[in-house]
């Protein structure tokens, strides 16, 4: 494994998918299989696409920050911030966790992710990063 590359995979993956072109995402770096553990979004290529078209559709000036991308055996954590700028001009933050993994021939096989919204306050002061 090339742990410095699935690196630099993952964060182009995602990245090239959350800026509007998951069909291109996919193509380059997504296996023969792909195994989606996300339960909004369905499993297989196919599910994947669609989800990030339509996020697309939905959010267009959204926008991801990678904070943290940790490599280990085949597998690869990223950890971002993201904005979503809504119709009603409000935004959202979130915090996710995505987790994927490879397959010996460097290619994304298989994917789970955590996401949740940056509350206004918080009980401490730490941030979420």
């Amino acid at each position: 494994m090339n742990l410095a590359n699935n690196k630099k995979n993952a964060v182009a993956f995602y990245k090239t998918a959350y800026e509007g072109n998951p069909q291109k995402a996919v193509a380059d770096y997504v296996g023969d299989d792909y195994i989606q553990h996300n339960p909004v979004v369905a499993n297989g290529k196919s599910g994947f696409i669609e989800y990030f078209e339509r996020m697309q559709a939905q959010y267009p000036n959204k926008s991801i920050e990678f904070v943290r991308c940790i490599a280990e055996d085949d597998l690869v954590s990223l950890h971002t911030h993201q904005v979503w700028h809504n119709e009603d001009k409000t935004i959202d933050e979130f915090v996710t966790m995505d987790f994927f993994r490879f397959d010996d021939s460097g290619k994304i096989v298989e994917h789970w992710d955590s996401i949740q919204q940056i509350p206004k306050g918080s009980a401490n002061d730490q941030t979420m990063y």
